[in-house]
């Protein structure tokens, strides 16, 4: 038993000798080491030269290590695989296309790496490399493997990275000694693995965004810039807020079909929709838009039943936050008419939250956009519809009765 051990151990080091040689920064990204680190965390971190002599962390019983390399940190990768196979090590590397640059017309389609996996012995080293994205996090992209690669290289299906692209945040990294090695890991490595854990990020669709745009050319007026401009800085300003406060929200209603279908703000739009479930409702929520310059505008409902909130921004612009309410098998908001205190509500399938990047920001989107977007706006949701009631034309609106009057002062409320 101690024979294998030391294989992963001895792998590890060989590794870690090959990236410092060629001077290539990189950090231990592994769930299995991490979770086990993370236990022991107060006495690595205080200890410089490690805990314990014995091989506790990674000489776990798994096929791989996972580590994480910052893509503008290298650039020279021939002389790395040189040495590489020098040292015993075979290779692969897996490229795809930049999806930074496919919003770019003439770009698209350049390739980058965005794995590379290196073997010797029984183990193997995963090194997932993380680019920088415009909202300011880290990007990975999936693992595909093209047609000519051997397949069996090693147990892709038990990787944990690459199933799916994912996003991060930038992580502050620590340098820690363990089993002897020295190495540096995500410096808070349980909020790490929580990130982890619901990663899952989506490309918007820039080729539907061009063809939408050739059917329908894009409004370049003086208003639509403004208006988009505007909007982008509330949105901003909105998931910084909520960000602030701990809030998990996402792009709702028609905000979400402008990211889904054309990538972009829909400039006829008029305000900036977000979504939250109710179980994330904090009362602090108000007051910290306020003190943001975002005075509250109209608040509906109530917590327990069609909770709506609308924050003025700058100008005509608002920002609604639609709460969102769980049931067995699909999830609703609601909607309250002022001066008739009528309510209605808006049935959504089930869905889970995958972030994106849009207008510059790291956001949460569905995951199901398809299915969101078409049970809000139904089948024909790719013509644009420029006149547009909330009380009748959304796909899936259902009246919800009356508010009784004696409530109608806490559940409709307008500032």
């Amino acid at each position: 038993m101690v024979f294998l051990s030391s294989v992963k151990q001895h792998v590890v080091r060989k590794f870690l000798g090959l990236i410092s040689s060629h001077n290539i920064p990189v950090y231990l990204i592994d769930p299995l080491i991490l979770g086990l680190v993370n236990k022991d965390i107060e006495q690595i971190r205080s200890s410089p030269d490690g805990p314990s002599p014995e091989c506790k962390y990674f000489c776990a019983p798994r096929d791989f290590t996972t580590f994480a390399l910052l893509d503008k940190t290298w650039k020279h990768e021939v002389g790395l695989f040189r040495t590489a196979e020098k040292m015993g090590f075979q290779w692969l590397k897996i490229i795809n296309k930049d999806p930074r640059l496919d919003g770019m017309d003439d770009l698209s389609g350049m390739e980058i790496p965005l794995h590379y996996i290196f073997k010797l012995a029984s183990h193997a080293i995963h090194l997932v490399v993380f680019y920088e994205r415009s909202g300011n996090f880290l990007w990975h992209g999936p693992l595909r493997l093209k047609q000519h690669m051997d397949r069996k290289f090693v147990p892709f299906r038990k990787l944990h990275f690459g199933r799916y692209p994912g996003a991060y945040e930038k992580p502050e990294l620590l340098l820690v000694s363990i089993d002897d090695l020295k190495v540096q890991i995500p410096k808070n490595p349980s909020s790490f693995l929580e990130e982890m854990s619901h990663s899952r990020f989506l490309e918007c669709r820039y080729r539907e965004a061009r063809a939408f745009f050739q059917l329908y050319p894009d409004d370049a007026s003086l208003d639509a810039v403004e208006f988009r401009k505007k909007a982008k800085s509330l949105l901003h300003l909105a998931a910084l807020t909520l960000n602030n406060l701990g809030v998990k929200f996402w792009l709702s209603s028609g905000t979400c079909l402008g990211w889904y279908r054309q990538c972009n703000v829909i400039p006829y739009s008029k305000d900036v929709d977000l979504g939250i479930f109710i179980r994330d409702y904090k009362a602090d929520i108000i007051p910290a838009f306020q003190k943001a310059g975002l005075p509250l505008k109209h608040k509906f409902g109530k917590v327990e039943d069609s909770l709506e909130l609308s924050f003025q921004g700058e100008d005509d612009v608002k920002l609604d936050i639609f709460f969102f309410y769980e049931e067995d098998d699909h999830i609703w908001n609601g909607g309250t008419q002022a001066k008739s205190g009528k309510k209605f509500k808006y049935l959504f399938p089930k869905f889970t939250l995958c972030w994106a990047e849009f207008v510059e920001l790291k956001v949460h989107v569905p995951c199901e956009t398809l299915q969101y977007v078409e049970a809000n706006y139904g089948p024909e949701w790719k013509v644009p519809v420029k006149t547009w009631d909330w009380k009748s034309s959304p796909f899936n609106v259902q009246d919800n009765g009356v508010w009784p009057i004696d409530e109608w002062d806490n559940v409709i409320q307008i500032y």
